[in-house]
């Protein structure tokens, strides 16, 4: 009996050490949780998200240079988001450069996408994710394809255009 008495007594402070230990283990996935939706990863950890068909993949220079053209882009409205909007928009006959996003899973949902653009002569580019695309593009959603527009005058990124312009045309391969 007193062994069975020492046991609610022993119980108040078990709970309570229970407590403890789940309110820690909150704390450190709360933290853990928090970090992973601010802190970003590196160029090289999200390289290794990317799937199989990424190519051209973008390096961390040209990467960085195509988040800030599209964002640039998208403040001055020369953006299409999305696969069904970059579909609609490159069968109405709009050019541009095509951004896409190479951890898209499954392949199923771009796989389409650059042969289309291969045969409408629109150069594109693989970058690593597609958290970081959608961020650039003022979406709270990841997106995986980006379509910034041939650029009127007076383009604030019209330099950034032209650059990865033409390092996206270097990898698009000729027609036979």
């Amino acid at each position: 009996c007193t062994q069975h008495n020492n046991q609610p007594t022993n119980q108040p402070i078990n709970q309570t050490n229970h407590e403890q230990r789940t309110t820690k283990m909150s704390d450190t996935e709360g933290k853990s949780r928090k970090s992973s939706i601010t802190s970003s990863k590196s160029y090289e950890e999200r390289i290794e998200a990317v799937n199989c068909i990424s190519h051209p993949l973008a390096n961390k220079k040209s990467t960085k240079k195509a988040h800030k053209l599209v964002k640039k882009a998208s403040a001055a409205k020369h953006v299409r988001r999305g696969v069904k909007e970059v579909i609609k928009g490159i069968r109405k006959g709009e050019s541009g450069l095509a951004i896409l996003a190479g951890d898209i899973y499954p392949l199923d949902v771009i796989s389409h996408i650059p042969i289309l653009l291969e045969e409408k002569d629109i150069p594109y580019i693989f970058v690593p994710s597609k958290q970081d695309l959608g961020a650039a593009a003022s979406t709270k959603r990841p997106t995986s394809v980006v379509l910034v527009k041939d650029p009127k005058k007076g383009f604030e990124g019209q330099d950034l255009y032209d650059t990865l312009m033409q390092e996206a045309k270097e990898y698009v391969p000729k027609s036979a």
